[in-house]
C-alpha cells in the first residue's frame, strides 16, 4: 500500500490579531477535511455562561419533556445518519460499516437514556427503621449543571455520545470540545441539536487543540467526562484538580482474552481477531492480548493466522479496517512490536514491515513475554499477542497483574463456573463467549477498574454519573418514642434499650 503523507492536524496563525486555526485532514489521502477555530479562554467563558442560561430551562422542564426533546434530536440525528458517517470517515479513515455501525451504537445510547432517565433518577421512597417510623424518606437525583465532554478520536461518535446523552438526559448542559482530528463530527452533533432548539445551547461544540481542552478543565463547569490515552488523561485529571472539578475518565488501552480448554475455538480465534484488528485496533473495549490454555493453544494459534490472514486494511469502502487515526500512533505501535522481538517474541502474522503508513496491516505475536511493551503498555493498533497458560489460575495472575483493569473476554463452555472465575478478574467488564458485543447494551455500565477508569459510562450508573443527591425526610407525625431531645422521657428510653436488645441482642 503506499504511505500517505499525512499530518493530524495543524493550527495556523493568520497572523496578528488574527485567530489559530485548526485544520484536520483525512488520515487516508492527507487532503484537507475542514478548519476551525482555535477557542480560548474567553470563548470557554462565554460557551459556559451560554450552558448554565441554557440548563436553568433544560433542568426545569419535566422528565418526560426532556425525553421528547432527546428522542427528537435522536430522530433528526437519524434521519441524516448518512451525512454523521460520510463525516465519520472523512475524518478517521474508517470503512462505511464500521462507520455505520458506531454512528448506529451512539443512537442507540441516545435512546436508552432517553427513555431511561426518569425510572433512574426520579425520587423513591427509602425504608426507615423501627426508631423512625414516623419518618418518610426519600431520595432523588438532580443534575450536576454544566459538563465539560473531552471527545475521543477513535471512536468520535460513540464514545462522546456515552457521555453527552447521559449528562443531557440527567439534566445537565453539555459543553463538548471534540477532538482536534474529528472536529468536524462534535460541530455537526452540536449543530444538529441547535437547529432543533436555536434558543438553547444545552449542546454545544467548542474547538481547538490542546491548549482549548485546558482552558475547559480550568472554566468552572461541574464535571468533566474523558475518553483517551491514559497520558493525556493525567493531564486532564492534574488540571481539574486544580479547580477541585470531578472527573469521569476512561482511558483507551485495550483489554485481554481468556481461551478455557473447553471454548468452541474457532469462535474464540474469530472474535480474537476481531477484537483486536477491528477499526484498526483502536478500541477501548478491543482485545490486546490472548491467554490460551496449553493444551489448545497451537489450534488457537493456527486458526488466529488463518483469521488474520484474510484481513485487507486500506481505503476501499469495503475493507476490513482503516488507517491509524493518530499519525504519530503508528511509532507506538513500532516500538511496542520492535521491543517484543527483541525479547523474544515471535511474529506469526506480519511484523515491522507490516506497518506501512497511515496503514498497519495485522501482526499477530506469541510468546510475547509479559514485561514488553506491547503487553504492559497502552495498545492501539492491530496487534494481537496470544501466549499460552499453564491454567487459568496462571491466567488470572496474568491479566490482573498487567493492571489494565478495562475488560476481559472469556470463552468457555463451563457457564455454570465461569462467572465465579470472572469475579477473580480485576476488571470492570467480562463478556462470556464475545469481544465486543457488550458495547451495544447501552444499559450496561462500562468502566474500568484503578487508573484505568475512575467512574462509569452507559447505562444507569452513566446517569448517576452526572447527578448529585438529594436525599430528605419529613415528620409523619409526633414519635411515640421521642428520643430527639433534650427532655426524654426515662421511661420512653428504657423502653427504647430494652427494644434495641431484643432486636440486635439474640
Amino acid at each position: 500500500m503506499a504511505e500517505s503523507a499525512q499530518p493530524d492536524v495543524a493550527a495556523r496563525s493568520g497572523g496578528s490579531g488574527r485567530p489559530s486555526v485548526l485544520t484536520s485532514y483525512d488520515p487516508r489521502t492527507g487532503e484537507t477535511v475542514g478548519s476551525y477555530a482555535v477557542q480560548g479562554s474567553s470563548e470557554l467563558k462565554r460557551a459556559v455562561r451560554a450552558a448554565r442560561a441554557a440548563e436553568k430551562w433544560w433542568a426545569q422542564l419535566s422528565s418526560g419533556a426532556r425525553k421528547r426533546w432527546l428522542l427528537d434530536w435522536k430522530r433528526s440525528i437519524s434521519r441524516r445518519a448518512g451525512e454523521l458517517i460520510d463525516l465519520v470517515r472523512e475524518e478517521t479513515g474508517k470503512p462505511e460499516a464500521d462507520a455505520a455501525i458506531e454512528v448506529m451504537l451512539a443512537i442507540e445510547n441516545l435512546d436508552w437514556a432517553a427513555r431511561n432517565a426518569a425510572r433512574t433518577l426520579g425520587r423513591r421512597v427509602i425504608d426507615s427503621n423501627w426508631l423512625t417510623r414516623n419518618q418518610r424518606a426519600s431520595v432523588g437525583y438532580l443534575p450536576l449543571g454544566v459538563i465539560g465532554v473531552i471527545g475521543a478520536w477513535h471512536n468520535p461518535v460513540f464514545t462522546p455520545m456515552g457521555s453527552i446523552a447521559y449528562a443531557m438526559a440527567a439534566g445537565n448542559a453539555v459543553v463538548f470540545k471534540p477532538h482536534e482530528l474529528t472536529t468536524g463530527v462534535g460541530v455537526w452533533l452540536a449543530q444538529t441539536w441547535l437547529e432543533l432548539a436555536p434558543d438553547q445551547p444545552v449542546l454545544q461544540a467548542i474547538t481547538g487543540d490542546g491548549s482549548t481542552t485546558a482552558a475547559l478543565c480550568r472554566s468552572g463547569v461541574d464535571k468533566i467526562a474523558y475518553a483517551g490515552p491514559e497520558a493525556e488523561g493525567r493531564r486532564v485529571i492534574e488540571m481539574c484538580a486544580q479547580t477541585l472539578t470531578p472527573v469521569v475518565v476512561e482511558y483507551s488501552g485495550k483489554g485481554a482474552m481468556v481461551v478455557q480448554v473447553d471454548a468452541k475455538l474457532d469462535d474464540a480465534a474469530e472474535a480474537a481477531v476481531f477484537g483486536a484488528m477491528a477499526n484498526a485496533g483502536q478500541n477501548a473495549a478491543g482485545v490486546q492480548r490472548a491467554y490460551v490454555a496449553e493444551s489448545v493453544y497451537d489450534h488457537f494459534l493456527e486458526l488466529v493466522v488463518e483469521h488474520a490472514r484474510r484481513l485487507r486494511p486500506g481505503a476501499a469502502r469495503h475493507a476490513s479496517y482503516g488507517p491509524m487515526i493518530l499519525e504519530e500512533q503508528t511509532d507506538v505501535v513500532r516500538r511496542q512490536v520492535r521491543d517484543a522481538l527483541a525479547r523474544g517474541g515471535r511474529a506469526v502474522v506480519g511484523g515491522l514491515d507490516s506497518i506501512r503508513e497511515p496503514y498497519v496491516e495485522p501482526i499477530v505475536l506469541t510468546d510475547v513475554p509479559e514485561e514488553s511493551l506491547v503487553v504492559s503498555g497502552e495498545a492501539i493498533g492491530p496487534v494481537l499477542v496470544v501466549n499460552k497458560v499453564a491454567d487459568m489460575d496462571e491466567a488470572v495472575r496474568r491479566v490482573n497483574a498487567v493492571g489494565s483493569g478495562i475488560s476481559v473476554s472469556v470463552f468457555t463452555r463451563d457457564i455454570a463456573s465461569v462467572e465465579a472465575f470472572a469475579e477473580r478478574l480485576r476488571v470492570g467488564v467480562v463478556t462470556i463467549n464475545s469481544a465486543t458485543a457488550c458495547t451495544g447494551i447501552p444499559a450496561l455500565p462500562f468502566g474500568g477498574v484503578g487508573e484505568y477508569g475512575q467512574g462509569h459510562s452507559h447505562g444507569e450508573l452513566g446517569l448517576l454519573e452526572f447527578t448529585r443527591t438529594l436525599a430528605i425526610a419529613r415528620t409523619k407525625y409526633r414519635a411515640p418514642l421521642k428520643l430527639t431531645t433534650f427532655d426524654r422521657n426515662p421511661r420512653q428510653l428504657r423502653l427504647a434499650r430494652t427494644m434495641f436488645r431484643l432486636r440486635h441482642g439474640r
